[in-house]
């Protein structure tokens, strides 16, 4: 522990100038009375580290020093490719490798360019999660990152449906974050599946490593996944009519790629400018509340259920503004 503490401590004074103790300690979590002994050790085992006392003074490397501890371990180099999704590696417990895979590739660069970190830190940000929805890192999540990375076979229970919960042994494939939720694919027999982390009940990471199809593509399987997800709820079709600030705006109420088919195959406007399309939905119930939301832009032809309560919805607006 002590040891990998002096090698992160070089590693910040020869990316930096000069640190103050109060600065090192905070980087390093300790206190800077431990600054100060770690920095008289590093002193006695040949290490240059000179302290510059006063105001201004700090710690610092003295003659050009240059460590070459700055090869990267492999789950380093692997986490500083996600160091674009800080909330995603503090959930997936790999946060400590990706600020070591920082440090060392700051350490490695010449002066002119170690404050490219940062400035790239300013200028650019990926926050995951969606709007109005506080983010709850699912508890077993780092465990099934831990299999993931290592390839390793895991048996878990997962529950299924309000009451059901069954157990499976699947190989670990990737991990996707969309919308701020946590998704496994995984290999179970001879299938890839989806599931949510946040339904696991347990997870066992076996010692039993699985061979990876090497084929297997995440991004694409993921978009062909959400594709198929996304028109395995539409069950139910409406008709309806909309204007033309209504057809603009469909996209952002309804599922998108639902709305440009169902445009795509509409007929031309009529003599309002109204054009008349059938829509696929998740159910009427749904429909219902995505409609509402163009307001009179709208107007439900079918089915006549939906329309009557659309309408009893138009109705009672118009008595509570007079």
């Amino acid at each position: 522990m002590r040891a990998a503490r002096l090698i992160k401590m070089v590693l910040l004074l020869q990316s930096r100038p000069t640190m103050t103790a109060a600065e090192l300690a905070k980087e390093l979590e300790v206190s800077e009375r431990t600054v100060t002994r770690d920095a008289q050790a590093l002193s006695e085992a040949g290490v240059p580290v000179y302290a510059d006392r006063g105001r201004a003074g700090g710690y610092r490397l003295v003659g050009g020093y240059r460590t070459r501890l700055t090869g990267l371990a492999r789950h380093e180099a692997e986490a500083l490719f996600l160091s674009g999704l800080p909330s995603a590696l503090r959930e997936m417990g790999l946060d400590d490798a990706a600020s070591a895979a920082r440090l060392k590739v700051s350490a490695a660069l010449l002066p002119s360019l170690r404050d490219a970190s940062q400035t790239a830190a300013q200028r650019f940000h990926l926050d995951a999660p969606g709007w109005y929805h506080e983010p709850v890192t699912p508890e077993l999540l780092p465990a099934v990152a831990e299999a993931v990375w290592d390839d390793r076979v895991v048996r878990a229970g997962y529950r299924r449906g309000p009451t059901g919960e069954v157990e499976r042994e699947m190989s670990p494939y990737g991990l996707v974050l969309k919308a701020g939720v946590w998704y496994l694919c995984a290999r179970v027999g001879d299938d890839f599946r989806v599931y949510r982390i946040d339904r696991f009940t347990a997870v066992a990471v076996s010692a039993t490593r699985f061979e990876r199809d090497e084929d297997f593509d995440l991004p694409r399987f993921w978009e062909e996944r959400a594709a198929q997800f996304a028109r395995s709820i539409l069950r139910t079709e409406v008709t309806v009519r909309l204007s033309g600030a209504g057809v603009r705006r469909l996209p952002y109420a309804v599922d998108r790629a639902a709305a440009d088919e169902a445009l795509a195959a509409a007929g031309p406007p009529d003599a309002d400018g109204w054009r008349t399309l059938t829509l696929p939905v998740e159910s009427e119930d749904v429909a219902y509340g995505q409609l509402l939301s163009l307001g009179p832009e709208l107007e439900v032809l079918a089915p006549a259920a939906l329309r009557e309560r659309v309408a009893d919805a138009a109705e009672r607006l118009r008595d509570l503004y007079g």
